[in-house]
């Protein structure tokens, strides 16, 4: 199958590096050069100019971007992968973005006879280099149908979660949960430390019961450690807070704890730290530089 693969960052350098280990033929783009010629030191694929050109003849076209305003650029700015594309054909936007501007380019794509999936996923850096990547979609039935083989490539869980905005929404869910997870964990742990504990063994006992989760069996040792020089950045946490609270208050839901975690990573920034892993927030309550 034809593809292409627009930007190739943390996320989308493996993701990409995995559908040409694939054996399909993948042309890539990436504002920054450098990122480029990386990820064509590595794999075999054509390197494009603009997003249109990448996504001139391909089938299925990828993104994973910044945010809402990179999506639209890389699609409808100039020159857009929309003006390169070929009718009948698929975009799948895995950037965590807002549903709104899934529905709006769902739109824009359908006017011009194209597919667009939005299609956030979960597993961080490592789960897209292990191809072991969740993936929650939102759009058609009949192009999900075409992209969910070749989206598993990178994936161990591809799920059709409902119409266009529903990936994107679903990714809100997966943000706040993980969040709600961070600070309990955070607060556990200080406690487990001011109050003279084995903070480490503690992980290893209260894991193997009903407070574990992925956080702590990833992250709470590191916590205890203080090392945070990788994983998801809090400015990443931030953008994805705010388009959850964003949501939320368009929706009628109340996300008051999420409200405050928010303001607590806004302290991480403030301090420098927005370029830590999420789980940095225990240095706030163990009173550590950033």
């Amino acid at each position: 199958m034809k593809l292409a693969f627009i930007g190739l960052g943390v996320m989308g350098s493996p993701m990409a590096g995995h559908l040409a280990r694939a054996g399909h033929s993948l042309t890539v783009y990436n504002r920054s050069r450098d990122k480029v010629q990386a990820w064509a030191s590595q794999y075999n694929g054509t390197v494009a100019d603009t997003p249109a050109a990448a996504a001139t003849g391909a089938d299925i076209v990828f993104s994973c971007v910044g945010n809402d305003n990179d999506v639209r650029e890389v699609t409808i700015g100039k020159p857009g992968a929309f003006q390169g594309m070929k009718r009948g054909a698929i975009f799948v936007d895995h950037t965590t973005a807002s549903a709104a501007v899934a529905q709006e380019l769902h739109a824009v794509a359908s006017a011009q006879g194209l597919h667009f999936l939005d299609a956030p996923v979960s597993g961080g850096q490592s789960g897209a280099e292990q191809g072991i990547l969740t993936v929650m979609v939102g759009g058609d039935a009949a192009p999900y149908a075409r992209a969910e083989p070749v989206i598993a490539h990178f994936a161990r869980a591809v799920t059709l979660m409902g119409p266009s905005g529903a990936g994107q929404k679903t990714k809100m869910v997966n943000q706040i949960c993980v969040a709600g997870v961070i600070q309990g964990l955070a607060e556990g742990l200080a406690f487990a430390m001011h109050a003279g504990l084995d903070a480490k063994r503690v992980v290893d006992v209260i894991s193997k019961g009903a407070a574990t989760s992925w956080q702590m069996e990833n992250r709470g040792k590191t916590m205890v450690d203080d090392q945070f020089d990788f994983g998801f950045a809090v400015n990443l946490m931030r953008k994805d807070l705010r388009i959850a609270m964003e949501e939320a208050r368009a929706n009628g839901a109340q996300l008051p704890s999420i409200a405050l975690i928010d303001q607590f990573y806004a302290r991480v920034q403030e301090q420098g730290g927005g370029k830590l892993d999420t789980s940095s927030l225990i240095r706030l309550l163990m009173k550590r530089k950033m």
